[in-house]
């Protein structure tokens, strides 16, 4: 058989042609661009072969993917590398090794949103509300939440230095990470028939340690409940709508909308007749929290008691990538029963009081918060 060098050359450049033009139509596609493949090799060129330092590839494809989601302009929806995606996952078990703070933003930048009781951030002196400026000596200048939280996460009894801003003054915090399994739900009687319940966080193991409180509770002859959500960043939808069942009555829990304006109706099952209720919230109530306060103000199944809270009133879910990456996407807007959209604006408290200056949330009757919860419960 006689080998034709020519025809072997024609059809692999015919194939290489065929590639290239394919590759050119698909990038014309997604950037909405002729010039599209040519912008991509032109920027990474640049990065790569221009910019003064030496950048990894792996470094600046993770740039690109990073990039991609950020130009959603949400903050809430962002790639998460393989160190991300394994925080947040141990964020939703309530079991990873930290500091004990859930962070957020706002327009001075990072904060701490929350501060959890007894963890190393809380016993350090780090207060809510307090600016991170700087994580290991590093700025937290445009760095996204999630970033941030993976830099403060690692292993427990090692060291993270923060710099942080409060009230103008700068400080300085040394503190040594620990193991921390949250237990997200306390309790306790403040009356001999008002009970006391504080959810941290809307965890995947909280409605099963709510029910056993609550439960535990009755037993001690509970006939009102104040349900302190203050300074809890939310968590899972599922979560709320089983802890739901035991405060509220059949009826509207919050209706999600998506995308395409298709509406999805999550609902409560609890009791009838509803156990008189107070819920204090705060700045670092969100999500979840406001779920559940959006659903009892607008239901009027009780007081919300406190000051006006986060707004964050979208959904998230979490799409698995390749080699243990992730995606976190806003899918949706929660919608309250009345059909109010809170994202932005948060849940204005029925009564308005909010704590001292310098003085956080307790569990004590020395809280004003409680104090006024409990007046309310016994009018």
């Amino acid at each position: 058989m006689k080998f034709d060098t020519r025809t072997v050359l024609w059809s692999l450049l015919k194939y290489i042609g065929s590639g290239i033009v394919i590759m050119w139509l698909t990038f014309w596609y997604l950037s909405g661009s002729f010039w599209g493949l040519s912008r991509l090799f032109i920027a990474y060129y640049t990065a790569s072969q221009v910019f003064m330092t030496p950048m990894a590839k792996t470094t600046l494809y993770d740039g690109m993917l990073k990039g991609l989601i950020d130009s959603l302009g949400e903050p809430h929806s962002v790639y998460l590398n393989a160190e991300e995606y394994k925080s947040m996952k141990m964020q939703t078990s309530a079991t990873y090794a930290g500091v004990g703070m859930v962070l957020g933003t706002d327009d001075k930048g990072l904060y701490a949103v929350s501060v959890m009781e007894d963890q190393p951030a809380f016993k350090a002196g780090i207060k809510p509300g307090d600016h991170i400026i700087a994580i290991d000596g590093q700025s937290t200048t445009e760095i996204p939440v999630e970033e941030a939280s993976s830099r403060i996460r690692g292993e427990a009894g090692t060291t993270v230095s923060l710099d942080i801003e409060r009230n103008g003054e700068k400080l300085h915090f040394d503190i040594t990470r620990e193991s921390i399994v949250l237990p997200t739900v306390k309790s306790k009687m403040l009356t001999s028939t008002v009970g006391y319940i504080r959810i941290s966080q809307f965890a995947e193991n909280t409605a099963e340690d709510f029910a056993t409180q609550y439960k535990e509770l009755q037993s001690q002859g509970m006939k009102a409940l104040v349900l302190d959500l203050r300074d809890n960043p939310g968590g899972l939808l599922s979560t709320t709508e089983k802890i739901s069942n035991y405060i509220m009555p059949p009826g509207t829990l919050v209706t999600v909308q998506n995308r395409s304006g298709k509406k999805d109706t999550y609902k409560s099952d609890g009791p009838d007749v509803a156990m008189p209720l107070v819920v204090l919230v705060n700045k670092g109530s969100a999500s979840a929290s406001e779920i559940i306060a959006g659903a009892v103000q607008d239901r009027k199944l009780g007081t919300i008691v406190g000051t006006n809270t986060y707004g964050k009133g979208t959904v998230q879910t979490i799409f698995p990538s390749l080699d243990d990456e992730g995606i976190k996407v806003t899918i949706a807007k929660y919608h309250t029963p009345s059909d109010r959209v809170i994202d932005g604006t948060g849940i204005k408290p029925d009564v308005e009081i909010d704590l001292p200056k310098g003085v956080h949330p307790s569990s004590t009757l020395d809280d004003i918060q409680i104090k006024k919860a409990l007046e309310l419960l016994q009018q």
